[in-house]
């Protein structure tokens, strides 16, 4: 992109999944440096070894900061210099939200604020924020903190916005097929160790994307944005039942145990809302869903009446109403991804 040329990149949260297939798609752009900032040292150090053994007339490109959203004082010198932002620190795991939810409050909602007041302050030019389907009419402390961390997002964008500053955008997507942390690694475990796989509810439905189209999604965004907007990417789904006999059709049949749904877990997920539906704009392969860029006088649309909206013709997208694939469409998806194509290799 011609905006990458010379410029400064700073990935919050860089060290996990989204940060490394950034690193593969724009390590070798005119970016003239990419900042890592995360608060793990060993992953760091993981990262810092890989990128001089696989690339090694590239790597000093790459910055390591050491820190934590949640505090904002380890952002000031990580952001300065910086031209442009993407926010994928965050806490991701729906149990452990349950279980600990102000340390999502913490690191998705204060962080977030932390992290792009820092922008503010140091002029960055754009920053893209990344959130989740959990955020759409959100049911667990993690989908919570997500939907909270977007009403932080608009409400730093219209601010910055209003001062001639920062562009500042979300986006949102689905589950991120073999991320760490995420269902499938665990199932290939599980056969390579013999065992039965286990699935909490056969007829859950979820949104499957590879860490491309994650990227491609962020990409887009950075491209199009105006202040405020969130981007969607259209996303086909598969039930995980259907999921989970994809994997043993690659990896092999150890059978199945359904063990019942986790903490705060949803039968299927919502990327738009019906109300967002409303405002939303279709891009191809992508929805915008402009900024609500009303203001505290709603007088003008309570008393008269200035604003309309028909709810009843709207349905939200949600993975139970897009396509859904069946197991050799989620096969050959699986197929794609770097991890299930090295998993293979190692069988």
């Amino acid at each position: 992109m011609s905006d990458f040329n010379n410029a400064v990149l700073l990935i919050t949260g860089g060290t996990g999944s989204f940060g490394n297939a950034v690193l593969k798609h724009f390590l070798n752009s005119d970016l003239a440096q990419i900042r890592i900032f995360s608060r793990d040292e060993k992953k760091q150090d993981d990262m810092r070894h890989d990128l001089q053994a696989k690339y090694p007339d590239l790597a000093h490109k790459v910055k390591f900061y050491l820190g934590d959203v949640r505090e904002a004082k380890s952002l000031a010198e990580a952001v300065n210099g910086v031209d442009y932002i993407f926010h994928a620190a965050a806490l991701k795991q729906v149990p452990s939200c349950e279980f600990f939810p102000m340390e999502a409050v913490k690191t998705n909602i204060i962080g977030t604020d932390n992290l792009l007041r820092a922008a503010v302050e140091a002029k960055v030019k754009k920053v893209v924020c990344l959130s989740t389907d959990k955020a759409a009419y959100p049911i667990n402390a993690m989908g919570i903190s997500k939907a909270m961390m977007e009403h932080v997002v608009y409400a730093n964008a219209r601010a910055a916005a209003e001062k001639g500053g920062s562009v500042i955008c979300c986006t949102r997507y689905g589950n991120v097929m073999c991320s760490r942390g995420s269902v499938i690694p665990l199932f290939v475990d599980q056969i390579k160790a013999k065992n039965h796989i286990t699935i909490t509810n056969p007829s859950m439905t979820r949104f499957l994307m590879n860490l491309d189209e994650a990227v491609e999604l962020v990409r887009f965004a950075f491209e199009h944005a105006h202040p405020g907007d969130l981007f969607i990417k259209k996303a086909d789904a598969s039930t995980i039942g259907d999921l989970a006999k994809a994997v043993q059709k690659i990896f092999g049949n150890t059978g199945i145990n359904i063990i019942g749904t986790r903490h705060g877990e949803k039968l299927y997920e919502t990327l738009m809302t019906s109300e967002e539906k409303l405002r939303s704009q279709d891009m191809g392969e992508y929805f915008r869903v402009a900024a609500d860029n009303r203001d505290l006088n709603y007088d003008k649309y309570v008393i008269k009446g200035d604003f309309k909206e028909n709810l009843e013709n709207q349905e939200a997208y949600t993975s139970h109403n897009t396509k859904i694939l069946n197991i050799d469409e989620i096969v050959d998806k699986l197929l794609e991804t770097d991890y299930v194509k090295s998993e293979i290799k190692n069988i």
